[in-house]
């Protein structure tokens, strides 16, 4: 069958591998229906995980709307021919890590991620035409058919992350609130904190097309490559700082401008994927401000993915309008430096098999 191979930095390929298949009861077999590439998938494009990558073998993708082609013995909740997405880490549901809500922290994958090397559990991806979901049971879902599958695909990680997010801000009604970066991500964060009814909501990125959607989404869209961006965004609030900072980047940059706009007493959610091994926080004023700083990049998704879903039924966030490109699984790598480079307009990338 064809999937995508992780050959080193920008030099991820379609390639012929065996074929998925069923080696243990609690496996379900799944057809690629659609897949997407995800913003954590570009540390892996740009090499900043070369190290975990075993180049010529290893998969990419994480985010999955498929059907059921066959399941293991064991699997109770489906049946070929259904339709599913799944978290993009796979997690047993029974251990102790994932009965306190930490699926991603599984004791019995050991934190296994599809398609993220070796040293998150050596799985398959979604850049396939099909994959083997482990523990399928515990971290998958069925998706109705009245959800398109480009809104589907949002499930495995994207939606559940936002989800996330807005809950460790914990926006209230008339609160200042910046989001730093305007993926995909960052607009379905975006959508649901303008839900909340948030006083003042300014969005903070470099890509053009990226602020415009922001803007006609309702916020004030602040272009982070001016010299005074950070001057314009605090005087949004007086001088003082921002109630709720949600950043959606992962870069130390990044996250210090979250730590510079937030007031005192204020909170800080950083949900981007940091692959940065240090920072250097300034302890001294995150006490002096009594600022609260949530860290949730590597993301418990499964226990949100049954929300996101009533999200997309309930039609209170439409990710559709996200996805700007289609690809063959054959131009893979066409798909990835389209969407690392942001180039004609590049959003969200949906990538069929």
């Amino acid at each position: 069958m064809k999937a995508a191979v992780y050959y080193g930095p920008k030099d991820i390929r379609c390639a012929e591998v065996a074929d998925a298949v069923i080696r243990a009861d609690h496996e379900v077999l799944a057809r690629v229906v659609a897949t997407s590439i995800c913003g954590s998938d570009l540390h892996l494009y740009r090499g900043a995980l070369d190290a975990i990558m075993e180049k010529g073998r290893s998969r990419t993708g994480h985010e999955l709307i498929g059907e059921v082609v066959a399941v293991g013995k064991a699997v109770g909740r489906f049946r070929p021919g259904d339709r599913i997405s799944m978290a993009y880490s796979a997690s047993c549901g029974e251990c102790y890590m994932c009965r306190v809500g930490q699926t991603a922290h599984c004791e019995t994958t050991h934190k296994a991620v599809y398609g993220f090397g070796a040293a998150f559990g050596d799985l398959n991806g979604t850049h396939a035409e099909a994959l083997v979901l482990p523990y399928a049971d515990a971290h998958a879902i069925k998706v109705p058919k009245e959800i398109p599958d480009v809104a589907a695909l949002t499930l495995s990680c994207n939606l559940p992350s936002a989800v996330i997010a807005n809950r460790l801000a914990d926006i209230q009604p008339g609160e200042s609130v910046a989001l730093i970066g305007c993926g995909p991500t960052g607009l379905m964060t975006l959508e649901i904190a303008r839900e909340r009814g948030p006083g003042r909501l300014v969005a903070l990125d470099r890509v053009a097309h990226r602020l415009d959607y922001a803007k006609k989404r309702g916020a004030l869209a602040l272009d982070t490559g001016e010299a005074d961006w950070k001057e314009k965004a605090l005087a949004e609030t007086g001088g003082r700082g921002f109630d709720k900072v949600i950043e959606v980047v992962g870069y130390p940059e990044t996250l210090q401008a979250a730590l510079d706009l937030v007031r005192p007493g204020g909170t800080v959610a950083a949900i981007g994927v940091f692959t940065d091994d240090k920072f250097n926080l300034n302890l001294a004023d995150v006490f002096l401000r009594d600022i609260s700083l949530h860290m949730n990049g590597f993301a418990n998704v499964q226990p949100f993915m049954w929300e996101a879903l009533r999200l997309l039924e309930r039609g209170v966030v439409d990710p559709t309008p996200l996805f700007s490109h289609t690809f063959s699984l054959e131009a893979i790598d066409q798909a990835f430096r389209t969407f690392h480079e942001k180039a004609d307009n590049a959003m969200k990338m949906l990538i069929r098999p």
